[in-house]
């Protein structure tokens, strides 16, 4: 604790350098945590969904439609308990920079099968089973865009072009932040009213009553609907999210590989920061040495202002990382809904600020521990 006034003096000697150092550190931590978010995040996502609930979709592919008299077949298949459906929309709202997903469903089947991740109160829930035009809308959007329950909304279609114009009647919360909290709900039959020549489902959803029969009861459904015009392919719902993380190609890998790139480079300019300040006070070490200081105490007191550098980067940039996606509410435009830094990936920073410590200042501990008094003084002459 005594040589504490010590480590900080040699710190604050060059205040600039030292700056720089530690905004190097925390840039390179921020940007690591960051990334590895996204990572995280998009396991996350690809493991969202109830292990009872299945999703059936076009073989030919997702943005194909099945025919609504799939409806009641799949309702017959044995260990189904529960059908309903819905439609991508494809509406926006304004000048359409903030990108959502409004979707069409089938109120009260929908709602019943997920009755136990979308925490709606029940005023509001009959307040929009009641009402053709009614919307359920997620907080996020909410809070975006300055609504509240009763405004009416007009969206424009993209996909099924005009002004369409809801009320918003509720708002619901989650039990897994990564169902989005920016979801907008309304009913299936407005959508076909005015398009019935168009709508047909673009996928069903499934409550069953057995998760160990979801092979069973895939294998059933497509086999059902192998030789009709519109053949299905079905999977559970955690199958149906990771086939959207898939989309993004192997990007865990590259942002994983950019990370550490980061962070590898952050770390050769510390080094060479700290291997400069050493080699400036060559003759401070001499004299140290002179007085009394042991070749273990030099060593120490390098690898402590390596240590407090690196650690107050760590601090500002993992605590910058953890703070501004709750501060900002960022999300990916509702691709990284519930976005955080997690537990985990807050003790990997911590761990490479160590490491990043130990690195930087063990060769110029090094050095200067092993450095004589009487070259040292010679090169101070």
């Amino acid at each position: 604790m005594r040589f504490i006034p010590l480590v900080l003096s040699n710190l604050l000697r060059q205040k600039l350098r030292t700056t720089l150092t530690v905004m190097s550190v925390a840039l390179a931590l921020f940007l690591f945590a960051s990334l590895r978010s996204v990572v995280t995040q998009l396991e996350i996502s690809g493991q969202v969904g109830a292990a009872n609930r299945m999703i059936v979709q076009n073989a030919a592919a997702f943005i194909f439609p099945l025919p609504q008299s799939y409806a009641n077949r799949l309702a017959t298949v044995p260990h189904v308990t529960g059908v309903t459906w819905a439609n991508w929309f494809g509406g926006k709202y304004g000048d359409g920079k903030k990108f959502f997903g409004p979707f069409a469903v089938d109120p009260v089947s929908y709602l019943d099968i997920y009755k136990n991740d979308f925490i709606i109160p029940p005023e509001q829930k009959e307040a929009f089973l009641r009402e053709r035009t009614a919307a359920i809308v997620g907080p996020g959007l909410l809070k975006a865009f300055g609504w509240k329950i009763g405004d009416d909304v007009t969206l424009q279609g993209t996909i099924f072009p005009g002004d369409w114009t809801f009320t918003i009647r509720g708002t619901y919360a989650l039990k897994d932040p990564a169902y989005g909290d920016e979801q907008f709900l309304f009913h299936y039959d407005y959508l076909y009213e005015r398009n019935k020549e168009n709508v047909t489902p673009g996928w069903f959803i499934l409550r069953i009553d057995d998760p160990q029969q979801s092979g069973v009861v895939a294998k059933a459904i497509d086999d059902e609907f192998r030789n009709s015009t519109a053949p299905t392919k079905t999977g559970t719902e955690q199958a149906f999210s990771a086939g959207f993380v898939t989309l993004f190609g192997n990007i865990q890998l590259l942002l994983g590989t950019i990370g550490m790139a980061v962070v590898f480079a952050i770390l050769l300019i510390a080094a060479n920061a700290m291997l400069m300040n050493q080699r400036e006070r060559t003759g401070e070490i001499a004299v140290l040495k002179t007085v009394g200081f042991t070749d273990r105490t030099i060593f120490t007191l390098v690898i402590v202002e390596a240590a407090v550098i690196a650690l107050t980067g760590a601090l500002i940039g993992l605590g910058l990382a953890i703070i501004l996606p709750k501060a900002t509410g960022f999300n990916a435009f509702g691709f990284l809904p519930g976005f955080h830094v997690t537990g985990g990936t807050a003790i990997v920073g911590a761990v490479i600020a160590l490491f990043l410590a130990v690195v930087s200042g063990f060769t110029p501990a090094y050095q200067a521990a092993r450095l004589p008094v009487v070259q040292a003084l010679r090169r101070v002459e």
